[in-house]
């Protein structure tokens, strides 16, 4: 097979300075993708800025042969969106992938939880990936070509104890690279879901001692293939951990239809409406919305 280069193509990776936002940019930046490098550089609460991690990551680029900038606008914010993209047209002249990997980690119990600690994990992760794919989206649209690769997490499909931020924002970027890869769709632009599993900073805290090789250039070529002008899907997830690579998606069961219904009857009816035998999948590209609504409305006809 031949190699799968990005010559010509330009990267913004949100959260490139580090773990596995850096792998990416490396891989990318190694098969000759122009590179923006950007964050913040602060805690993994998110606190601080430090210019250097992204610079290291351009300066290891540019040393290996490749061409890259840095950025520290703040994803948390619509300004450090458009400010991120207009590094990428500034410094190469277009915004042909966009890798959303940006985040920080706040933890408590659901029962005690502050709303700062809420809105600052969803600020990076949730609306960050929003400010992003927002300002880069027209201009993929006039380029009539985009790829987009959001990141959710384990935690954003099954939830996790003590970060309903995490799972919160995690969940909503299924939405989002929903919409992205249906409206895109007509101007090629597709846009994914990346679930990765890496001992990174954001591991600090967990016994990580007995995992098998988790590093994040395991989950760099998935990544990397979604990026690329060959990747075949759209509205997908895949997930990447420990070096397993495999696709997660929606089913639905095929339900049961009544003309009416009685509180007493769901109860009744509880065992047959959540049967798994022969599950329904309905992709969201081209048509998941509209699939899910014709079968609910068939089944009504037939009844």
């Amino acid at each position: 097979m031949a190699e799968l280069r990005f010559d010509g193509r330009t990267a913004i990776v949100t959260g490139g300075g580090r773990g596995l936002g850096r792998a990416y940019a490396l891989l990318l930046a190694s098969r000759g993708a122009n590179i923006i490098v950007n964050d913040v550089g602060g805690s993994m609460r998110g606190d601080g800025v430090d210019a250097g991690p992204a610079e290291e990551v351009v300066q290891e680029i540019k040393a290996a042969g490749g061409k890259a900038a840095a950025c520290a606008a703040s994803v948390a914010t619509p300004k450090g969106g458009n400010e991120i993209i207009k590094a990428a047209m500034d410094n190469f002249g277009s915004a042909d992938i966009v890798i959303h990997s940006a985040g920080n980690v706040r933890r408590g119990a659901l029962k005690e939880f502050t709303q700062d600690d809420f809105d600052a994990v969803l600020d990076v992760h949730l609306k960050g990936a929003y400010h992003v794919v927002r300002a880069a989206f027209p201009h993929m649209v006039k380029a009539k070509y985009g790829r987009i690769v959001l990141t959710s997490s384990i935690g954003g499909l099954y939830g996790n104890a003590n970060v309903v931020n995490y799972s919160t924002a995690k969940a909503g970027m299924i939405g989002l690279s929903n919409v992205a890869a249906i409206e895109g769709a007509a101007d090629g632009i597709k846009s994914n879901l990346i679930i990765p599993a890496a001992v990174t900073r954001m591991s600090e805290g967990i016994d990580t001692s007995q995992f098998p090789p988790m590093d994040p250039s395991l989950v760099a070529p998935a990544v990397a293939w979604l990026c690329h002008e060959s990747c075949s899907v759209s509205g997908e997830m895949l997930i990447s951990a420990a070096g397993r690579i495999a696709r997660a998606y929606v089913v639905e069961t095929q339900g049961v239809f009544q003309p009416s219904w009685t509180i007493e009857q769901v109860g009744e009816q509880m065992d047959a409406i959540r049967n798994a035998d022969d599950p329904l999948v309905f992709p969201p590209v081209p048509s998941g919305f509209m699939d899910h609504l014709g079968y609910s409305f068939q089944m009504a006809r037939k009844g």
